[in-house]
């Protein structure tokens, strides 16, 4: 059974694989890149992106130098901005402790910034030819699927599980390929909600599709608790420039630039955000308030509204790190989609 599974998976994956850079080449910096860019990210949506990387920083010493808010400027629009300082610190890390060459066991790549269980499998099996199962949401739900698991994939000790079954179905020299085709597999037959069993190398043994359960595997019970935040973002003018600061550590964008904000628990009336504005800067003068714009996260839920305001008091700029930018300086700093897309709208 295991090496009937195996081979009819490798054979399906050598005539349907899509064909995607980074699956030509045993680099392991640019397998690096391309599963730190596709984490939460589509394919099609993340591609542009990789290219962009490539191009731009050809070798990880290429990274390593780069100034960090080029490469979040370059990483904009990806979001979940996390990875993008990870993957420069572990650049760095790898150019400072390593010489420049990526470690080539799972376990001294497990010590990397920004590498988990997934990704250090993966640039082992895909760059290095080890045998060790990649473990992602696709993996998950092909085995869910075809040996009816039912534990709970959001608990961390059902990965150990999943691991350990996909370690007995892994062949030693062809490791590489069953792991790409086990997640191109998920990614293109056996989807989320699409379930395309007529096509599926491995139909005639899944126990989802003898009984009728692919809907309900794999089963993940936890739970994402999505946060409201009311972000009232004053937009200081002084003639062509617009002010901006750098946001800091501990929340969402680290590391991105926005406008001055004042955050409230409850949205706002026009006549509290008045009152607010008035409570902060008492000699301001509004220009304009714009419709609340609604920007979805993972975690979170944001509702902004955007204040333009004019005032000849510097000490605003002094008091909450702002800074006056062109607009082509501006359109240069690294931002969230959020900022970009009012700018856009506004501006440029």
């Amino acid at each position: 059974m295991i090496h009937s599974f195996s081979n009819l998976l490798i054979n399906w994956y050598n005539n349907n694989q899509r064909d995607l850079p980074w699956r030509n080449t045993s680099d392991p910096y640019k397998i690096w890149l391309s599963e730190i860019i596709l984490q939460q990210t589509r394919v099609n949506q993340g591609l542009p992106y990789f290219n962009k990387f490539v191009s731009q920083y050809p070798t990880v010493q290429d990274l390593a130098l780069a100034p960090e808010d080029e490469v979040m400027r370059l990483w904009q629009g990806l979001g979940y901005y996390s990875r993008a300082r990870n993957l420069h610190e572990c650049a760095k890390s790898i150019v400072k402790e390593y010489n420049g060459k990526f470690p080539d066991t799972y376990n001294e790549l497990l010590k990397l910034k920004g590498i988990g269980k997934y990704t250090a499998a993966a640039i082992a099996s895909f760059a290095f030819g080890q045998a060790v199962p990649v473990v992602d949401g696709n993996v998950f739900r092909v085995l869910a699927r075809y040996f009816d698991i039912s534990e709970d994939i959001a608990q961390p000790k059902t990965f150990t599980q999943f691991f350990n079954v996909a370690n007995e179905l892994i062949p030693q020299n062809q490791a590489a390929s069953f792991n790409q085709a086990l997640m191109e597999l998920g990614a293109t037959i056996c989807t989320p909600k699409k379930f395309d069993c007529g096509n599926c190398p491995l139909a005639q043994d899944c126990m989802a599709r003898i009984h009728h359960k692919q809907s309900e595997l794999p089963v993940k019970k936890k739970k994402i608790k999505v946060k409201n935040r009311y972000l009232y973002y004053l937009i200081w003018l002084n003639g062509e420039k617009l002010a901006m600061k750098k946001r800091g550590p501990k929340d969402i964008w680290q590391g991105l630039f926005d406008f001055d904000l004042i955050e409230s628990k409850i949205a706002l009336s026009t006549e509290e955000i008045f009152e607010e504005v008035n409570k902060h800067h008492s000699n301001a003068e509004v220009v304009e308030i714009s419709e609340p714009v609604k920007h979805i996260l993972s975690h979170q839920r944001l509702e902004a509204v955007f204040i333009e305001l004019k005032s000849n008091n510097e000490k605003i700029l002094n008091d909450s790190n702002l800074q006056y930018y062109t607009k082509q300086e501006v359109e240069e700093l690294p931002k969230p989609r959020l900022i970009e897309n009012y700018l856009t709208r506004k501006y440029f």
